[in-house]
Parts: C-alpha cells; structure tokens; sequence
C-alpha cells in the first residue's frame, strides 16, 4: 500500500515541481524585459554626461526636472484631466455596457462591434477629424453656427476640447469594450434571487450588480487614470496653441524640441512610476482574497426588457455610435481630399494627389507590409504570453505569483517614449539581445510589453469569473489538462482572448511612443511614417496614412467580429 501510495504521489510531486519551474522561468523573462529597462530608467535619472561620454552621475537631472517652471502646472494639467476623462466616462460607459450586455436593446451586438471600432480609431486621426469640425476659425460646426448666430461658440484648443477629444478617442470606447463582456458573463442567477426576494430594482443593482461587478469595475478605471496619467498626442496637439502641457509632453519637450536633456527626462518618469506604484498596490489590496465568480456549471444568462425605456436607450446608443464612430470616420476621409487641410472655402478645395502619392511611394508600401507583419505577429504573441501570465495570476499557487501580477502592471507606469529609451538601452546593452535590434521581433516584444497591463488584466477578469469548478469536472472525467484547457477554458474566454488580440492589434498598428527609438529604415511601421510625414509639415498625406491605419484597423475588427459569429463566441 506504502509503494502504491508513493507511485501515486511521485507523479503529483513531479508535476507541481515542473510547475514551479515553469512558473519561475516566466517570471525571470517578465523580469528581465519589464522591471530591468525600468531599473534603467531610474539609473539614467542620475546620468549627467553627455551620450557619448563616460558615465558620470549626479543629481544635475532632478535640479533641473524639478526646477522647470512649467512642472507644477504640467502636474495639475495631468490631474485635471485625468480626474474630468474618469468622472465623465466611467458612469456613461457603465450604463452603455449594462444596455449592450444585459437588455434586450435591438442590434446591441452591432452596436457593440461600433465601439470596438470606435476604440481602434487612431487619436491622430480623430484629433485631426474634430478639428476640422470644432476648429475656432474655421471648424464646419463654428462656421455653419456663426451664420446662424454670428459667434464661433467652440474652440477645440482648450481645456475642454482636450477633454472631449479624449472621452471620445478612448475613455469611453475602452470601457465599454471592456465592460461589457463582464456584464455579459455575470450570471443571473445572482439578481434573479434578490427579485425573488424582494428587492426593487435599484436595491438589486446596489446590493447585487455593483458588487459583483466591482472587480471589473475597479481594473477598468484603474487602467484608465493609469493611461490618462501618460496621454500624449492629444494634448501635443490641441494643448500645444494655447501652452498647455501635461506630464507627457514635458517629458517630450525635454527630449525633443531642446538640447536634449535625458537626465531630467527620465527623472520626471521616475516621478510618474511613483505616482502609478499606489495605485497598483491598491489595486491589488482591493482585490486580493475575493471571489468574484460568475460563470459556474449553474451559469444563468437573463436579457432585462426595456418597455418603454427601449426608444431612448436607443437613440442614446444610436447617438453616442454616430459621435465617437461615425463623425470621425467621415470627417476623416473628407480631410484626405483637401489640397489645404481644414480650408474649405479656397477655390476648388479637392484633390485626389494626396491619395495617389502616398499610395505611389515605396516607402509607404514597404511600411504597410511591415505594419501587418508587426500587429499580427504582435496579437497573437500577446495571446500566449499575456494569458500564461494571468493563468499563473489567477489559476495558480505559486508562490510568487503576486509578484508576477505586480510585474505586469509596470509597463503602464512611465510614458512610452521613455519605456521606449529604456527598452533600446536593454537590447543595444544585453549580448544576446543585441542582434534583435533593427528587426520587427523588437517591435513585437515592445509591442507585447507595452500591452501586457492591459491583455493581463482582461484576461484575469474572465478567469476570475470563470468556476473552477467546470475544470475539475472535467479532470475527474478523464480529460486531459490540454483536453480542458481547450474544450472548457478555451471556449469560455475566446471572447476575452479575441478582444486582448484585437486591441494588441490596433495598439502596435498605432503604437507611436514605444517604437520611435526602436525602428529603422527596414522595420518601419505606418505610425512612424505618419509621424515623419508631421514633422515634415505634410498634413494631407499624414492624414491619408491615418486612415489607412484606421482602415486596416477597422478591417482586422471586422474580422474578428465575423469570426466570432461564425464560432457562436460573439453572438
């Protein structure tokens, strides 16, 4: 009995120990390609000689980062916003997921499909898109106002229109992609009880939902004052008229627009990595040791019948698609065609030269290619490494993986440009790293980095809400871990894994402040060639590789919305 007993413990021990190894190799390589490039970054804080020079370090950099006249308003520029972006669209996006995920609201699969492809808009092109409606000289929206009642009410170069810009460019999208599906997976079961037992509706969302829901909740938001704490192109170019300056574009004018001054740069990263550590703390205080399951063996899915409600949730659906998909999409395109972009009133304002000398040059052909092979390559990368991260996270007793957990948030800390610095340190100062420089496998593993928060934590919250119960029964049946990894987990997360996919997609497709350091001549993307086309002045033909960004992006969401109607895991 002593040997049968051993036979059987041995292969146990074997597998827990194999486990362990696995566990501990991916933490090493998560460690050695987030924290050692951030570990770089605080090191370069104290690195006053000139690049090129023997290193010599002293306290030059944070005198002078520090001492920027412009630091404390830059500071309270980036709370401001910060705070307006989560107020205005945490609420709005909670209300829209709940009507998409949890109502009987007609095409809310569709209308779901709009704010995915509203999020996959690049900020670029849907800056440039709102500027030409809400510009005060010449803006469509202020010139068709003034000869009504004779003023140009808006000006998209303000406080307020950084912050419309940025609630419709991505505060809003992203919650709803992501909140969505987790209203969709709670089981309704849950709310169903408590109407049983008495309570109203409002009792029930109080008492039942936003408990629930929390977990989700709570991640969403914490992303999303992580992200808006490092925002860059929108207040680059609506902020830049009127001198207003967030954290990022002091970093930015740091390292670009002066004599370069990498020392103090890096310093005032090192700011924001302290200022992002507590909010991941808290996050993982907040969440730690709860059980927030929803989809178990006894899983329940219930729609709530809007009666009377179903018009205006409707048109406040219908509305909100039109403004964050619609009007960029159209004024987008219509930028293309101008031989002048934004004047509308010179003779014959429309040109297809834009078109035909982008699409005519080279180099443009040879960035798309290499755009496709980096966002595709990119996606499905993110796919393996970001979900065995969060397998390990969530599914896992390893003992150190909060650590792991702890990792995967930092690349959210510091601004992509400097992540971008750091990461070029890394592979130009690592032997065996070396050699990836110049080619898209670089811009594939910044890619993957720069997305990990994001992909590791959706995916955390779907395996959060999925039983492990539904494992083990199938482990009892004789299923192998394969077997049902891929008939069980597989199928319950495709939605989450397609979503992660998607947006590491658009995310490299778009990517301009991780790859600026990191491309050459032969790796170069179409977010790059974008940029070079601004720094050259040449709006027109920016605005032509915007869009055809966007319309590679909004392909690739297509895409996967038919895909997942055809396997059933969207519909």
């Amino acid at each position: 009995m002593a040997g049968l007993t051993q036979a059987v413990e041995i292969p146990g021990a074997r597998r827990l120990e194999l486990q362990g190894v696995l566990c501990t190799l991916v933490l090493a390589l998560v460690a050695l390609v987030v924290v050692f490039p951030l570990v770089l970054v605080a090191v370069q804080s104290f690195q006053v000689a000139p690049p090129g020079q023997p290193a010599r370090y002293g306290l030059d950099g944070w005198r002078a980062a520090l001492g920027e006249p412009g630091l404390r308003s830059a500071l309270v520029n980036t709370f401001n916003v910060t705070f307006v972006r989560q107020f205005l669209s945490l609420p709005l996006a909670v209300l829209l997921a709940w009507l998409l995920a949890r109502t009987d609201l007609p095409g809310r699969h569709w209308f779901e499909f709009a704010f995915w492809a509203a999020f996959f808009l690049p900020p670029f092109t849907v800056t440039l898109s709102w500027i030409l409606l809400l510009d005060p000289e010449y803006g469509l929206l202020n010139t068709w106002l003034a000869g009504v009642v004779g003023v140009h009410p808006f000006n998209i170069y303000s406080f307020w229109g950084i912050v419309w810009v940025h609630v419709i460019t991505g505060s809003l999208t992203v919650k709803v992609i992501l909140l969505t599906p987790a209203f969709r997976n709670m089981n309704a079961s849950f709310e169903e009880a408590s109407r049983v037992a008495g309570a109203g509706g409002l009792r029930t969302a109080l008492r039942i939902t936003v408990p629930v829901m929390a977990p989700a909740i709570l991640s969403v938001l914490l992303l999303g004052t992580m992200v808006s704490l490092q925002t860059f192109e929108v207040e680059q170019v609506l902020g830049l008229p009127f001198r207003f300056f967030v954290f990022s574009t002091t970093i930015y004018d740091l390292l670009v627009t002066r004599v370069p001054r990498y020392d103090a740069a890096t310093a005032l990263a090192v700011l924001v990595l302290a200022a992002m550590l507590p909010l991941v703390l808290a996050q993982q205080w907040l969440t730690r040791g709860r059980r927030y399951t929803t989809i178990t063996g006894q899983f329940q899915s219930r729609v709530h019948r809007l009666g009377a409600w179903r018009l205006p949730a409707l048109s406040l659906v219908v509305t909100f698609a039109v403004i964050v998909l619609g009007i960029p999409v159209v004024l987008a395109l219509l930028g293309t065609f101008m031989k002048l972009f934004g004047f509308f009133n010179i003779a014959d304002p429309w040109t297809l030269a834009n078109w035909s000398n982008v699409l005519g040059d080279e180099t443009f052909l040879r960035s798309l290619h290499n755009t496709i092979v980096l966002a595709t390559g990119t996606a499905v990368a993110t796919i393996v490494v970001h979900s065995l991260i969060a397998y390990i996270v969530v599914r896992t007793r390893y003992a150190g993986r909060r650590l792991l957990d702890v990792i995967s948030w930092l690349p959210f800390t510091v601004p992509g440009i400097i992540l971008g610095l750091a990461l070029l340190w890394l592979f130009l100062g690592v032997g065996f790293l070396r050699p990836l420089y110049g080619t898209t496998a670089l811009l594939v593993i910044a890619g993957v980095i720069a997305g990990m928060p994001l992909g590791v934590q959706i995916i955390k919250s779907g395996l959060g809400q999925l039983g492990g119960e539904l494992e083990e029964a199938s482990r009892i049946a004789g299923a192998s871990w394969w077997t049902t990894y891929r008939r069980i987990v597989l199928r319950l997360m495709a939605p989450t894994l397609l979503a992660v996919g998607m947006i590491t997609f658009v995310g490299a497709a778009r990517n301009i402040g991780n790859f600026a350091l990191l491309t050459t001549s032969a790796n170069r993307p179409l977010s790059m060639l974008q940029l070079d086309y601004v720094a050259q002045r040449k709006l027109e033909e920016a605005v032509v590789v915007a869009c055809v960004i966007m319309l590679v992006s909004l392909g690739g969401a297509l895409l996967a919305r038919l895909l997942g109607l055809r396997s059933g895991s969207l519909g």
